[in-house]
This record gives C-alpha cells, structure tokens and sequence, in this order.
C-alpha cells in the first residue's frame, strides 16, 4: 500500500521542522525522523494507529512525543492527513 500526503499534512510536518529548527534544534532531526519513519511503517499495519475522532480516520501517536498523525485508511493508499500537537485544539 502507498502513502498519499495532503497538502496540509505535509505543511503540517514542515511547520513541526521549522519550529524545532528554530526553538529545539538538537531535538529536530531526531524528531522528524521518528515521525516520518513511523509514518512510512502504514504502509506495512494500516491499523496501527487508534480509531479518530472524526468516523473513517485513524490516529497514530507518538509517546512521549506531543504529535498526533490523522489518517484515513483507503482501498488503495493510506491518506495522511493532518499532523497536530497534542496540546492544539483540534478542528
């Protein structure tokens, strides 16, 4: 199964990128790579993740990391589609 990105998901990750950066920037690296490795990992348990908030989506988290990944599970591709900290009020 392939990975489809939204565009705001993947604003979302550059944005998470940006603020380490410039806040954290020892924690940066390690940080993104842990979230896009997870991430890659639906490709092989499209189910890892809990039931979402919203009906049809899925939530991978990351202990003790504060991000929350929301994705949708597709006949043909995994969408992901927002990546938020866990402290931000949701939509």
């Amino acid at each position: 199964m392939r990975l489809r990105w939204t565009p705001a998901a993947a604003a979302d990750l550059e944005e998470i990128n940006r603020y380490l950066q410039q806040h954290h920037p020892s924690y940066r690296a390690p940080t993104i790579l842990k979230l896009y490795n997870q991430i890659q990992s639906l490709k092989q348990f499209p189910s890892l993740g809990r039931p979402g908030c919203e009906a049809g989506t899925r939530e991978l988290l990351f202990p003790p990391m504060p991000y929350i990944v929301v994705y949708r599970v597709r006949s043909d591709a995994i969408e992901i589609l927002r990546i938020y900290h866990g402290a931000r009020n949701l939509p």
